[in-house]
Parts: C-alpha cells; sequence; structure tokens
C-alpha cells in the first residue's frame, strides 16, 4: 500500500471529523456497521509513523515468559516467586496458567462482553459519556479530542473507583452475571498476585496489600472492530499502564504486542491463560526494579478481538494515600529514583496527556 498517498494532505476539518464521530455514540463498529471501505483520516497514523513500522524489527523471536501457578501453596513457591521477579524485571510482562479461574468463568465474560458491544446501538447508547466520574461507561477513544491519531476501538469500563459504594445493579444486564462473576475471580488472583510480587520484592508477603494496593480497580471491556485497512492504524497505540499491575483476558485472536530489546513481540493467546503486566505504579514503589514497559494492540482485518482488562490501581477516592519508593528498597547506594504522589494526582496527569506521549513517569522523578 502506497502510504503516501494513503495519509496525503486533504482539505478536512478535522474538529468536526471528531465531533461527527463522536456525535454518533455509535463508537467504531458503528463505522463498520456503516460499511465502510476506508477508515476516516481520524483513524489513519502519521505518515513518518507509517514508514517506520516498516524499518522496525519484527523478528519475534521472543516468548512472553509463562508462570505456571500450579503448587504455589505447596512445594513450588520459591520457583515460582523467582519466575514472576525474573519476569517483572526483564519484560514487565508475563502470562499466568493454573491460576485457579475456571475456564467456563474466562468463556463467559468475553461472551458477555462482545454481547454488550454487539448488542443493538440504541441500547449502548444510553451508557455512551466522557465523564470519568461514572461508575459504568461506554465510549471509544478516551482521548479522542487530544491524540493525533484515534484507536480502532471501543471500550465499556466499569469502574469500583468512581464511588465508595459500587453498585452492580449499574452493570448492563447483558453482561451482568459475567462480569461479577469475573470481579470475584480476579479479585482474589489480584491479592494472590500482590503477595508474590511483595516476595519478588523480598518482602513480607503482605507487605503491598497493608500499603492499600489492593484497594480498587477498574475493568475495561474492549472491543476491536475488525478493520478494512488494518496496516494504516492501531488497535491501542503504544503505552505503560496507571496501575499496579493489569491482568488482561485476551480471546485468542491475537493482536497484543509488548516492546522487548526494540521490537515488537506478539502475546501470543494462550488458552486459559492471563497476561499481567507491571504499571507504572509499581516501577514507582519498587524503584525502577520492576519495569512499566510499552505495549499497543494491532488492528485486525479479519475478526473482532475482545479482551478484559482489570487495572489494580489502589486508593482513587477516600482519604488520600501517598505512594512512593518503598523505604526497605531504598539506601545510600540506591536512592529514591521518584517522589511520592496520589493515585489522584497520577490519574489527572494521566488522562491530561496523549496516549503515547512520554510516560507520566518522567514527571515524578527526583
Amino acid at each position: 500500500m502506497d502510504i503516501s498517498n494513503a495519509v496525503e494532505a486533504s482539505d478536512y476539518d478535522r474538529a468536526e471529523e471528531l465531533k461527527s464521530f463522536d456525535a454518533t455514540k455509535a463508537g467504531v463498529k458503528g463505522l463498520v456497521d456503516s460499511g465502510i471501505v476506508k477508515i476516516p483520516r481520524i483513524f489513519i497514523r502519521p505518515a513518518d509513523e507509517l514508514a517506520q513500522e516498516k524499518l522496525t524489527s519484527h523478528q519475534h523471536n521472543f516468548q512472553v515468559p509463562v508462570v505456571d501457578l500450579d503448587g504455589i501453596k505447596d512445594d513450588r513457591l520459591k520457583e515460582i516467586v523467582d519466575e514472576v521477579r525474573v519476569a517483572s524485571e526483564t519484560w514487565g510482562f508475563f502470562q499466568v496458567v493454573n491460576h485457579g479461574i475456571p475456564l467456563t468463568v474466562l468463556e463467559e465474560v468475553l461472551h458477555g462482553a462482545r454481547k454488550f458491544h454487539e448488542q443493538d446501538l440504541e441500547l449502548k447508547k444510553e451508557l455512551y459519556s466522557r465523564d470519568p466520574k461514572r461508575g459504568v461507561v461506554f465510549f471509544s477513544n478516551p482521548d479522542l479530542y487530544r491524540s493525533p491519531t484515534a484507536n480502532w476501538r471501543d471500550t465499556l469500563v466499569i469502574s469500583t473507583l468512581a464511588s465508595k459504594q459500587f453498585d452492580p445493579s449499574k452493570i448492563p444486564e447483558v453482561c451482568r452475571d459475567s462480569l461479577m462473576a469475573y470481579i470475584r475471580t480476579i479479585s482474589k488472583l489480584g491479592n494472590t498476585l500482590f503477595e508474590l510480587l511483595s516476595m519478588a520484592l523480598a518482602l513480607k508477603p503482605e507487605h503491598l496489600k497493608e500499603m492499600g494496593c489492593t484497594e480498587g480497580f477498574n475493568i475495561s471491556c474492549l472491543y476491536y472492530p475488525s478493520c478494512p485497512q488494518p496496516d494504516l492504524t492501531l488497535g491501542a497505540t503504544k503505552h505503560t499502564d496507571p496501575s499496579f499491575f493489569t491482568i488482561v483476558l485476551q480471546d485468542q485472536i491475537g493482536g497484543l504486542q509488548v516492546f522487548h530489546e526494540n521490537q515488537w513481540v506478539n502475546v501470543e493467546p494462550i488458552a486459559g491463560s492471563l497476561v499481567v503486566n507491571i504499571g507504572d505504579f509499581l516501577q514507582v514503589i519498587s524503584n525502577n526494579k520492576f519495569k512499566s514497559v510499552d505495549h499497543r494492540v494491532l488492528a485486525s482485518g479479519f475478526v473482532p478481538r475482545i479482551s478484559v482488562a482489570c487495572f489494580f490501581t489502589g486508593h482513587a477516592t477516600g482519604t488520600p494515600k501517598l505512594y512512593g519508593p518503598i523505604k526497605e528498597l531504598t539506601s545510600d547506594e540506591n536512592p529514591p529514583v521518584y517522589r511520592e504522589f496520589l493515585v489522584s494526582e497520577y490519574f489527572n496527569l494521566y488522562f491530561a496527556k496523549v496516549v503515547g506521549d512520554k510516560s507520566v513517569l518522567c514527571q515524578f522523578k527526583l
């Protein structure tokens, strides 16, 4: 495909195109349903970025670490902790298998997410909003009006951070039962991972929990419609996560990539597995021992891709909680790299920036 022709300058009002897209409240799926054969200009990546993409190494001769949690309560605990530590230090990403969540729960939450996104548009429109204070919201591209390029995806967010009293009845009925079952099980797995990460930092298992890291999370049900020109756009621009860590359930379509040793590496789907990636908050409190790394999602030209991401973010409401490098991990030889921050402060900076811009982490460095 001739990139120069695809993205050549044209006389059009970008702001008006953004407003028109947003006003439909139909998301990217609405564009696909309308029968488009060429994607709107707002989704096309800059010409220099597309040109650079052709020059970037895509050998994919790496495999994201896989951690088997079987035996965690018996004889394999030390081995599992070591594997989590190495993966968190070198990759910032790993997949977990034998994590205790039944396959039926995983399948049903993916099915529920699909049913929400593929239901009648008028039902989805009722939840369409850009107000982050709402506990349950549907939208396309949180940074639509700030990003140089829109991403090819729609999102349903269920947040326990929006208020102290989360009301399950606010979740759309079409996916309520499957999401609540998933939330119950993913919360338990999250606590287990916090214990493993604590031990991987040579701290007592309860350390991160006692810091309040386990309190508060939100879930994004992500829908990446099939795209008529997948080489010109992305499902998600490269970014790091504003969380301690994120657990991602992806379907078998694939498309998630992590940047490792100067190349994009596919996070290959493994049936029944979950992807764990270290977020910015954990990089801060571990004083750079664990890495929050860039990742992205490719657009697909074949079938829609579904994923469900759970972001563990700690205190965002209620009594303010300061997070900074854990004192046990610092010394005269290894001084703190970052200042303390409030989760709310971090969110304000993160969502004010354009996704893909320089990491917010740099604004907290001492």
